[in-house]
């Protein structure tokens, strides 16, 4: 494995031309995906007012990539990491026009949203996989980690402008917030299917037992990915919030639907900063000490956010939450992509994305449900106690990851 690129070119991952295209069809698909989750958020909620639907939305979408974790990965490994990123997103713009259908027919239940979000989480099971395994193959070894910074700031940057997006389209209608949401995901399918089709490698016996469960098998073996992978299911599965930000809004910060959007923008906002500045000085060393050391920052903004009712206040202790989880999302997907083989990559990803899925969607679920039954105040708070702690024990359950020095081979 080449060493990572420490020339300080802010740029280089956009030298390789298929890049591009990727990059701004990963920014569409996150973007597009913001305007959907601010928007069926604030749409269930005002149907309901129970925020333990709030939860179901995040369970609906998880379950499909739990489901068909040993089908994606391999999918995506043998049939083209291009093709099905491509069909997925035309998958999501047709949730997404389906949603708008629906509203536009009237809603008195949430179920039919309920519905279409499950398909929309197979489309998302599919993505995830076949996009975070194709980085690897559109640039070369020693620009990736820069591939991975400008990857993660196309989410980022997603992440901010697509809440506000979505709050400021909602509040002119559902309608224009969906309608704008399949418009622009299928400009997302057509450019990754405008990446000229890259070399793969891939295996060409028939699946197996033994092929399904070979991202499975290399995780266990590698304790180094196993942490890393681990390390962000249990933190986020305790600590997020995103799913009681809608209460937050309406109930306790009484900032209506553009704050929704503001609050769902804040996180990204300060990880867009550290992002850009990763792009050009890249982390060399103490890479895993580093990470648990963030992740436990982001537990701790994480209870300031969950005891404020100062919107301000609450507005930056989400983008310091948001600064701090970036830092871990660098070195987790750059760790991940470079210590495992390209012929099993999308399989591993495809596990990846179920811990990263299990972190966000179940983490809303929990966060929910807590609410349900000791308020939403105090369920953000043990959540982001519970990350802190999270990050302590794997200090001590996984020596070899706080051991980890560079973010390739070398340590």
């Amino acid at each position: 494995m080449s060493s990572i690129a420490s020339s300080g070119d802010r740029f280089a991952a956009f030298r390789h031309g298929p890049f591009l295209r990727f990059w701004i069809a990963r920014f569409l698909a996150t973007f597009c995906t913001q305007i959907v989750s601010v928007a069926v958020g604030w749409q269930i909620y005002d149907l309901t007012r129970d925020p333990f639907d709030l939860g179901l939305v995040g369970i609906i979408q998880f379950l499909p990539s739990l489901l068909l974790v040993l089908v994606t990965g391999v999918i995506a490994d043998r049939f083209g990491r291009r093709l099905i990123m491509g069909l997925s997103a035309l998958m999501e713009a047709g949730c997404a026009l389906a949603i708008f259908l629906l509203t536009w027919h009237g809603l008195t239940s949430p179920l039919p949203i309920f519905a279409v979000l499950a398909v929309f989480g197979v489309a998302r099971a599919f993505f995830g996989p076949s996009a975070a395994s194709l980085v690897a193959n559109l640039v070369p070894a020693r620009d990736f980690a820069n591939a991975i910074a400008w990857t993660s700031s196309a989410w980022q940057t997603a992440t901010i402008v697509g809440p506000v997006a979505g709050g400021l389209l909602y509040g002119l209608s559902a309608l224009a917030a969906y309608g704008s949401a399949a418009f622009f995901m299928a400009i997302a399918a057509l450019l990754v299917f405008s990446i000229p089709k890259p070399v793969q490698r891939s295996e060409v016996e028939k699946p197996t037992l033994e092929t399904l469960f070979a991202g499975f098998r290399y995780i266990w073996r590698e304790k180094v990915v196993l942490g890393a992978i681990s390390l962000d299911l249990f933190a986020v599965l305790l600590s997020g919030a995103v799913a009681l930000l809608p209460v937050y809004a309406r109930d306790i910060l009484e900032l209506g639907p553009w704050g929704l959007g503001l609050l769902r923008a804040a996180p990204g906002i300060g990880a867009i900063g550290v992002a850009i500045w990763l792009t050009s000085h890249p982390i060399k060393d103490h890479a895993g000490a580093i990470m648990l050391f963030f992740v436990g920052m982001f537990g701790a903004f994480t209870v300031v956010f969950g005891v404020s009712t100062i919107p301000w206040l609450s507005i930056l202790a989400l983008a310091i939450l948001g600064a701090t989880d970036m830092v871990s999302v660098y070195v987790r997907e750059t760790l991940i992509q470079l210590w495992t083989p390209d012929e099993v990559r999308g399989r591993v990803n495809a596990v990846n994305m179920v811990f990263v899925g299990a972190s966000n969607e179940l983490g809303e679920f929990r966060a929910g449900t807590m609410a349900a039954f000791i308020g939403p105040v105090a369920a953000v708070v043990v959540g982001g106690i519970g990350a802190v702690g999270v990050a302590g024990l794997w200090f001590v359950l996984f020596p070899a990851l706080a051991k980890v020095r560079h973010l390739d081979r070398r340590s």
